[in-house]
């Protein structure tokens, strides 16, 4: 079964509003963002974004189909892919927590193969104070970490007939970048510095080696 790789310059509201494939099939989609954008979770609650200081930083402010906390999406400093699956693909879990794992395999094999030496987390959701506002403050089933940090965040919106998988992969993590746009108190910066890290490898080699690495 074939992997169809598509690659898209679209800005993250765009992108985010991109219908599945009819009729349902396996497909990556690898965005290019055009501009900077808060993404927030699908449940995630947007009374306390800051929404003047994302119009003063150029920040557009979305909402994503999949849940968990937001990502802020900067051209060039993150790399964005979905993947979809239909229901009965080999690689179809029922459990949701599961269902990521596969995945989140995929992604530490491709940062092994660009010399980062990564980990699959396995168990439950694991909350932090920040985690419901900010994604990459949790970590859940199938993220990926570096020395205990997480690197690769992983969010599904699941249909009777698919998967849409979003994934988000650091250059870099900056918390001071997200927290004012969050509305969260100035403490938090400090709270989540040691919470993710960058790949430390360039996000262009290493969506090839993802791509390589599809089963």
């Amino acid at each position: 079964m074939s992997w169809p790789v598509e690659r898209i310059s679209s800005s993250a509201a765009a992108f985010h509003a991109r219908e599945l494939p009819d009729p349902i099939a396996r497909a990556v989609w690898v965005c290019d963002a055009t501009g900077p954008a808060l993404v927030l979770g699908s449940a995630q609650s947007d009374e306390r974004v800051d929404r003047p200081a994302c119009a003063a930083a150029g920040v557009d402010m979305v909402r994503r189909r999949s849940g968990g906390g937001a990502v802020l999406v900067v051209p060039g400093e993150v790399l964005w892919v979905d993947v979809v699956l239909p229901t009965g693909d080999p690689l179809w879990q029922d459990d949701v927590g599961r269902a990521f794992h596969w995945l989140g395999d995929l992604w530490a094999a491709a940062l092994q193969d660009v010399g980062v030496d990564a980990a699959v987390h396995r168990g439950g959701l694991l909350r932090t104070p920040w985690s419901p506002q900010v994604c990459f403050a949790g970590l859940g089933p199938g993220e990926v970490t570096v020395d205990g940090r997480k690197v690769v965040g992983i969010s599904q919106r699941r249909t009777r007939a698919s998967a849409r998988f979003q994934c988000a992969a650091l250059a870099r993590w900056d918390p001071l970048a997200i927290v004012p746009l969050l509305g969260l108190p100035p403490s938090a910066t400090v709270e989540l510095e040691g919470v993710a890290v960058g790949v430390g490898v360039d996000l262009g080699v290493l969506c090839d080696a993802l791509v390589h690495r599809l089963p």
